[in-house]
């Protein structure tokens, strides 16, 4: 036990006992942190949750609670899901980038060499649909390694 009482006795006005199951993981320097978790999950149900795990999962069953309750707080609607949500977004993004990128340089090493003074660009649209493989086809470049890191349903 920590000297002194335990962010959740301090913040739930009582004795904090000697096998307190909040001391090792809401420290009296941090009264934020039980705040929160109280806030979202309730210091009945905390308290259950962490009695329910062995010793050695508590602490980052706490430190997941506390991060899910500010996720929750800053957006009650989504939480930590629209945080998981944006960077899967994030992901597709990229992978969409990566494939264009894939497909020009397919374009230029297959290209005749342009003049000095040309400039071959090639322009992909927003809307390109990327999984259209018969430019590649035609060109001799294998579009499988382009279709599947864009295979969605990993995710769900």
């Amino acid at each position: 036990m920590n000297s002194g009482r335990c962010a959740a006795c301090k913040y739930l006005r009582r004795r904090c006992p000697k096998d307190c199951i909040f001391s090792p993981y809401f420290p009296p320097t941090n009264p934020q942190r039980f705040s929160c978790v109280h806030r979202i999950f309730g210091a009945s149900n905390v308290g259950k949750m962490l009695q329910q795990l062995p010793e050695h999962l508590r602490e980052e069953a706490a430190d997941t609670l506390y991060y899910e309750a500010q996720c929750r707080i800053e957006n009650p609607v989504y939480g930590c899901v629209g945080i998981i949500t944006q960077l899967h977004e994030q992901i597709n993004d990229a992978e969409r980038e990566l494939a264009r990128a894939q497909a020009q340089i397919a374009f230029h090493q297959h290209s005749p060499h342009p003049q000095p003074q040309q400039q071959v660009q090639v322009e992909v649209s927003e809307s390109a649909d990327i999984t259209d493989s018969s430019w590649l086809e035609q060109n001799e470049f294998d579009s499988s390694a382009l279709l599947s890191p864009l295979d969605s349903t990993w995710f769900f």
